[in-house]
């Protein structure tokens, strides 16, 4: 069995507390959708809850750390080195629809340096954490990349920017260019999962723009710790600062970036 430190400890243990909760709201979610109103106030609301049990949980288990959320913004450390990256719902989108595929992901930054990561598939109850050094892990189980290493056999993973944001033009684009060069693209609306999948060689690769550093924070602790190389979409290390991002094993990253880098 996997040693999990205590940080890794107190990550699983809030994370599993508020997903409790967000299974409760899951189960309502459904009947809401023939209501007049519709979801979208209480999907809100569930959101904003499950962040609140992450802030409370966190904060008493290691008081000198600051936040990074996606509700309720930066909160100062303490120590002035070490952050809470929190997504207390990723895949907003797909838990408004009633479609269980939705994650908490929690990353730590340590002077700015990412060190360690969980993501928790809520519905399914899928564990992935990974810390530095350490590994990255499926439950207890230890998770590397694919070893697949030609574009034909690949299947990759991205998301495609929401109604009222800029770069649709852009992601067709893309789209065409990657699309008859691989096995297959999918699209399944949360990036944190969608990076886990990819550190437990579930893709071959995955790639997005437009992203926030919660989105991605735990995901890049992941595949780095399983062996791939996230970088972002110019082959840099600004992911957190650009919101862009590619992340594969080490064989496909280079034909990947060339791939995206065309358009």
């Amino acid at each position: 069995m996997a040693l999990r430190s205590a940080l890794i400890n107190a990550m699983t243990n809030s994370a599993r507390k508020a997903a409790r909760g967000l299974l409760r709201d899951f189960n309502e979610v459904e009947h809401l959708q023939v209501s007049k109103k519709g979801p979208a106030d209480f999907v809100s609301a569930a959101d904003r809850r499950a962040e609140k049990t992450l802030h409370a949980e966190l904060s008493k288990l290691r008081p000198d750390f600051g936040f990074i959320m996606e509700e309720g913004g930066r909160i100062e450390a303490k120590d002035g080195r070490h952050y809470w990256v929190i997504d207390p719902l990723d895949g907003t989108t797909n838990f408004l629809h009633a479609i269980p595929h939705f994650a908490i992901s929690i990353g730590v930054l340590r002077d700015d340096e990412l060190i360690a990561g969980i993501v928790l598939d809520v519905v399914r109850d899928e564990l992935f954490w990974a810390e530095k050094n350490a590994g990255a892990f499926h439950n207890d189980r230890r998770l590397r990349v694919s070893v697949r290493r030609k574009l034909p056999e690949a299947l990759v993973a991205t998301g495609i920017p929401f109604h009222g944001r800029e770069g649709h033009d852009r992601f067709r684009q893309e789209l065409a260019t990657v699309m008859p060069e691989v096995a297959g693209i999918r699209r399944f609306g949360a990036a944190a999962l969608d990076l886990a999948y990819v550190a437990a060689g579930r893709y071959e690769g995955f790639w997005e723009r437009g992203l926030s550093i919660w989105d991605i924070a735990a995901g890049i602790v992941l595949v780095r710790e399983a062996g791939g190389i996230v970088t972002d979409l110019k082959g840099g290390a600004s992911m957190l600062e650009s919101g862009e991002i590619l992340a594969a094993n080490d064989m496909l990253h280079g034909p990947l970036l060339k791939l995206v880098g065309r358009t």
